[in-house]
């Protein structure tokens, strides 16, 4: 399913949305830009679930496959490797990558910026990618491949738009045998996306970040109503006299 809309208007310009966007898209040019060593940026700035296990102490097991063991040898951030866990959340692996990520924090992350507000938004949003790298990472220690992308903290946008917005619709292109164009509900279309997400986890999918996308998730739905009460507290609704 691919969101084209939602129903949901807003009360604010989503600043923060813009900016965190508008940062992607800068990162994704200066990406570009490396020209030949274009993968300089996916390898220097990209977090890999081992190397922040070794950073921690954690054991591994030994790299028996060649060309794992090579790529890993090639991983030497010039940051500490704990500071990748957020740098990696700006990198995409491709246009496709970065345009769907973006049109998805667009869509959910707007609505869900208004009710928490820019700083507080941006935190939240930080805080969902770093828990989503984080439950990545747990699941698979030993990993050597690069981990990039908006998606893990973009899932815990979802999350709290789910508890939020749930009556909400989503104008949304279903490809069955033919593009069908309906309005889902939110709630309904959310609980169908993150089912998807546990299903390719179990199904042992390569080459996305499905456990990623689940704590990320789960880190929105939790950590979503806490920063919107926050919000609530700092600037209380109007009373009617």
């Amino acid at each position: 399913m691919f969101p084209l809309k939602d129903d949901n208007p807003l009360r604010s310009t989503p600043v923060m949305t813009l900016l965190i966007i508008g940062a992607n898209l800068l990162v994704f040019v200066w990406q570009l830009g490396q020209g030949p060593t274009r993968e300089y940026g996916l390898l220097a700035f990209a977090m890999v679930p081992r190397a922040l296990a070794e950073t921690f102490g954690l054991d591994v097991p030994p790299l028996l496959d060649p060309t794992a063991a090579r790529l890993y040898l090639a991983y030497d951030p010039p940051l500490p490797v704990p500071a990748t866990v957020v740098t990696s959340m700006f990198l995409h692996g491709g246009w496709l990558h970065l345009l769907g990520n973006m049109w998805s924090l667009w869509i959910f992350g707007n609505n869900v910026e208004d009710e928490i507000g820019p700083g507080g938004f941006l935190v939240f949003y930080l805080t969902s990618g770093v828990s989503a790298a984080i439950t990545q990472a747990a699941v698979n220690p030993g990993s050597p491949v690069p981990m990039v992308g908006a998606s893990g903290a973009i899932a815990g946008v979802l999350g709290a738009y789910l508890l939020r917005f749930p009556k909400a619709r989503i104008l949304t292109v279903v490809p069955l045998i033919l593009a069908w164009v309906v309005w889902i509900p939110a709630g309904v279309w959310l609980v169908v996306w993150f089912v998807g997400q546990i299903l390719s986890s179990l199904g042992g999918g390569t080459g996305v970040a499905w456990y990623a996308h689940i704590g990320g998730f789960v880190a929105g739905m939790l950590l979503g109503p806490v920063f919107m009460g926050a919000r609530r507290r700092r600037v209380p609704t109007p009373r009617l006299r």
